[in-house]
């Protein structure tokens, strides 16, 4: 048998492929406000991550959170073996409102102390804007902001700061447009990354798959949502109905528009080995909470994203 050079090569590089790729083994999980119950039903679930709210006015609510509360927050988690992933508190860093931008920095810089305290890795908000000024400008005061306030407490707590895309809030991390500005102007900072959630970038008309595969290297955490498109509405009324009918709304997982196996392919390619939590708006599964603990029919929700997404994602 005459064996060259190019022959041989191929013949060994699906091994040594093999030997280089790991399995993906991503943390599969749900977002919560904290309580011992929502905790207990992630556990029993098969879940094995969850991200916590710390917003103003919920269970984390930083400005009134006690050392106590903190412990058994940390207790609860360490009992119920879950992987605590990210904290979600979104604000306006930038808000041009002087007196509201110091409230909100004051109550983020405790959100990072939080994270410290708890041996969480991310915080997950809004980039912060200021609305109609040029994106250049929103861009650099992002940077400013971030860099007096928020870095130092990220390199003391071991702390990053992720983006989600959403365009509905205080926002301008929200695609593509946003993402290039941003990371072009904080350069190698290991403080920014993405909290990705595709399904923000489809009601905004924009390709979920594409831009996951140019950004992946900054991907740090997951949302799990869809969006489902209401074409029988959007092709009556448009995308600025004037009657405000909704022509899009937010679904579990696999109820709407997103191709989760490309999705997942992207993730897969990549090695992605973080967080991906069910972030549940489905208001065909709800009410979603009595008090902080779930509602029955929110927990029916989750079971079925679960049941969904185990197609996809093992364990």
């Amino acid at each position: 048998m005459n064996l060259t050079r190019r022959t041989l090569l191929m013949a060994l590089a699906p091994a040594a492929l093999a030997q280089r790729r790991k399995m993906w083994k991503p943390k599969l999980g749900v977002l919560a406000r904290f309580s011992e119950a929502n905790v207990e039903f992630t556990r029993q679930e098969g879940f094995s991550s969850i991200g916590l709210w710390a917003d103003p006015k919920t269970s984390l609510d930083v400005d009134t959170l006690t050392d106590a509360a903190v412990e058994n927050v940390k207790a609860v988690v360490a009992r119920s073996g879950l992987h605590l992933s990210v904290l979600g508190c979104t604000q306006n860093h930038i808000n041009p409102d002087a007196a509201a931008r110091a409230r909100t920095n004051a109550y983020f810089g405790k959100v990072i102390e939080l994270a410290g305290k708890l041996g969480v890795a991310h915080v997950g908000t809004a980039s912060g804007t200021m609305p109609g000024r040029p994106l250049d400008e929103q861009v650099g005061e992002i940077v400013r902001v971030y860099t007096e306030k928020y870095f130092p407490l990220c390199q003391k707590h071991k702390v990053r700061i992720l983006w989600e895309p959403y365009a509905g809030g205080p926002n301008i991390a929200t695609g593509p447009v946003g993402y290039e500005a941003l990371f072009q102007a904080f350069g190698d900072s290991p403080y920014v990354g993405l909290q990705y959630d595709p399904s923000h970038l489809v009601w905004q008309m924009m390709d979920p798959i594409q831009c996951a595969r140019d950004f992946v290297d900054k991907i740090y955490d997951v949302h799990l949502k869809d969006t489902e498109i209401r074409w029988e509405i959007l092709r009556k009324t448009g995308i600025n109905p004037l009657n405000r009918a909704r022509w899009w709304r937010f679904r579990i997982p696999g109820m709407g528009s997103i191709d989760w196996k490309a999705f997942f392919t992207v993730l897969m390619d990549a090695g992605f080995e973080g967080a991906m939590n069910i972030e549940h708006e489905d208001d065909l599964y709800g009410p979603a909470y009595q008090g902080n603990d779930f509602n029955e029919g929110y927990k029916t929700g989750f079971r079925a994203a679960h049941q969904f997404l185990r197609q996809f994602v093992p364990g």
